[in-house]
């Protein structure tokens, strides 16, 4: 297996288990509204072992895959997207001096900002990357001005979150199936 076939099926495992971890953190969250609620919500309480493991291990992932790629600001902002997983796991919400929240914007604009390095990637031109990325920052802008609309602050960030997942595994195909 080449790097970038290896660098794909890791992207694929980390984003692939994150998504199936929160959506288990989720249903096993007393009460949890994912209108009322922020994803990191997930990270502390009894669901906590189970979201923070499994976004430190998306990061960690991420920052791997990055290492094997070619492009230079594709693996900066992937090993940034990384730091920004790993940390929002590492510090919980309820973590002092705001370094859950500073992670968590590191995630959000960086994974957001790597899908348009993914788009420019060798001979790709997937233009469904960039605008699920352009959906995340758009929605990130949104989230940090307090325009919620009707979703409310879960809902958006949702909008922040779920595009660059949907991106990132679409990525992560391409790569598989490079030659």
């Amino acid at each position: 297996m080449n790097k970038e076939k290896l660098s794909g099926v890791l992207i694929f495992l980390g984003v692939a288990q994150f998504l199936l971890f929160m959506i288990v953190s989720e249903t096993l969250y007393p009460g949890y509204s994912v209108s009322k609620n922020y994803i990191s919500d997930l990270g502390v309480g009894s669901t906590a072992y189970i979201f923070n493991i499994s976004i430190i291990i998306m990061g960690l992932l991420l920052i791997i895959s990055s290492i094997l790629l070619k492009s230079k600001i594709l693996q900066v902002f992937l090993i940034l997207s990384g730091i920004g997983a790993a940390g929002v796991g590492i510090f919980p919400e309820d973590s002092p001096d705001h370094l859950h929240v500073i992670m968590s914007l590191i995630v959000f604009l960086f994974s957001s900002l790597s899908s348009y390095a993914a788009f420019t990637y060798k001979s790709n031109k997937n233009y469904l990357w960039p605008v699920m990325g352009s959906i995340g920052l758009i929605s990130l802008i949104l989230y940090v001005l307090g325009i919620y609309g009707p979703i409310n602050y879960g809902g958006m960030e949702r909008l922040i979150v779920y595009p660059n997942l949907i991106w990132a595994l679409g990525f992560s195909g391409f790569l598989m199936n490079s030659k």
